[in-house]
């Protein structure tokens, strides 16, 4: 329970922060702990990365499902209404993740948990849609929302649900 209470205080952190910024003190004193006890449960700053990327991602995948219709077309809509508010939100300057790997592009461990991410919702694209064969297509939609979101905002995500539509009635 504290670990995952130092993951969530982890992530607000570099979110609000981004990941240069903060030093090891200035997240103990964002999570309300000793540094013997944030490092206890991340024992680097790496592991405090990837421990609220990982934290991050499973708030992700919960919202994106939240009241989400069983799947088709409508479950995919819904994750782009999604997409919108998890971008109002939590992440109006983009995607955390990516931010991440942009900040540390040799570090293995944060790689991995990126890529791990991304999968995970290229496969929920996937599934939602029941579509397999457009799983690339609607995950570079998604992708593309979270890039574009900090300039272009709602449009990026109107965009890509006229996209989700058109591919959707085009390939049935």
């Amino acid at each position: 329970m504290l670990r995952e209470q130092i993951a969530a205080s982890l992530e607000v952190a570099f979110s609000q922060q981004g990941f240069a910024e903060p030093s090891v003190a200035q997240l103990k004193t964002a999570c309300d702990v000793s540094l013997r006890t944030l490092y206890k449960h991340f024992p680097s700053k790496e592991a405090m990365i990837v421990g609220a990327l990982e934290h991050r991602h499973q708030r992700y995948l919960s919202l994106l499902l939240e009241d989400s219709p069983s799947s088709g077309y409508q479950a995919i809509t819904h994750i782009f209404n999604k997409l919108q508010q998890w971008m109002e939100e939590y992440a109006p300057h983009g995607c955390l993740s990516m931010n991440a790997l942009a900040a540390f592009p040799d570090n293995e461990l944060i790689n991995q948990a990126v890529i791990e991410h991304k999968k995970e919702v290229q496969a929920l694209m996937a599934k939602q849609s029941q579509r397999e064969d457009l799983a690339s297509e609607l995950f570079l939609l998604h992708e593309g929302v979270s890039s574009a979101w900090p300039v272009l905002g709602e449009e990026a995500v109107a965009s890509a649900q006229n996209m989700v539509t058109k591919l959707l009635k085009e390939t049935v």
